[in-house]
């Protein structure tokens, strides 16, 4: 967080930086993970790391619209990440991990931008985030958001061991 930054409220700067604990877990343990790599399912059961992170892009994706920012994919793009979407089936059925990891990028860019624009009032906003029907608050809402792109970071790090990499963070 820059020093232009120091009057927004403190609890957008603990979201600011979990997202970016959570956007270095992520880099650091797909580092050196091919693409072929990033198709093996952990068996019996799991998602292959191609498939988290293109569900961890899918998750900022979904969240930049309520944040102000534009999304990096087309709406819909990344569909075959969605919750409750099959396993991947092979190379075919598989974004590449380098456009995945690119996409995440960008998405982890604006999505920090988005909460440097925040204010306390926009934590209050109540609307129908998963139109579902329930109405919640900003802040329920990215509270949720954080929780779910942690929990999938830190299984990145389960993964990686199992395609046959050490273990990437101390």
């Amino acid at each position: 967080m820059s020093a232009s930054n120091a009057n927004i409220p403190s609890e957008i700067a603990v979201l600011r930086q979990q997202a970016g604990i959570i956007d270095a877990v992520l880099r650091t343990n797909l580092e050196g993970i091919s693409h072929s790599e990033s198709l093996i399912t952990p068996r019996p059961a799991g998602n292959c790391l191609n498939w988290i992170v293109g569900h961890l892009v899918h998750g900022y994706e979904q969240a930049l619209p309520h944040l102000g920012q534009e999304r990096v994919l087309a709406p819909g793009a990344l569909e075959r990440y969605a919750r409750g979407s099959a396993p991947l089936e092979g190379p075919e059925d598989a974004w590449d991990i380098g456009e995945l990891l690119s996409a995440w990028a960008q998405g982890a860019r604006r999505f920090d931008e988005g909460l440097g624009a925040l204010t306390s009032d926009d934590l209050k906003r109540s609307q129908d985030f998963f139109g579902r029907g329930a109405q919640r608050t900003l802040r329920a809402y990215l509270s949720f958001v954080m929780f779910h792109q942690a929990y999938h970071a830190g299984q990145t790090g389960v993964v990686r061991r199992v395609v046959g990499k050490a273990g990437a963070i101390p």
